[in-house]
């Protein structure tokens, strides 16, 4: 039952993965990351197809191996988490402590990203 579910989250995170490749609010690599870890433990064969695709691979393998988030991707995830801070947060109809809650993760999120290399070292 384990094997079963990890190998579903796996193609959950996968599923995400790929749609966030063409909606530009959602992110890839981390669901892409997931979706590796998961498929490690249970089907070698997709963890293999993830790490060797020609989209999905370079960023999987630039983070396992060197911790870089390239340039290009962290100029997606600050965009999409401007739009998120500058535009959404605001309309939002809930409690204000929320919304400063979201914007503490949201600031975090892009320190962890930008304190990161974007090539490597």
């Amino acid at each position: 039952m384990k094997k079963f579910a990890q190998n579903f989250a796996g193609h959950f995170f996968l599923g995400l993965g790929i749609i966030g490749a063409f909606l530009p609010v959602l992110p890839t690599t981390p669901f892409l990351l997931l979706a590796a870890y998961f498929y490690s433990r249970t089907n070698h064969e997709l963890h293999q197809w993830l790490y060797n695709h020609k989209m999905f691979g370079p960023p999987l393998r630039d983070w396992d191996e060197n911790k870089v988030i390239g340039l290009k991707a962290k100029i997606v995830a600050t965009t999409a988490i401007a739009l998120v801070l500058f535009w959404r947060i605001p309309r939002l109809e809930i409690h204000s402590l929320m919304k400063g809650v979201i914007v503490v993760i949201l600031t975090g999120v892009l320190l962890f990203i930008w304190t990161r290399p974007s090539r490597r070292i």
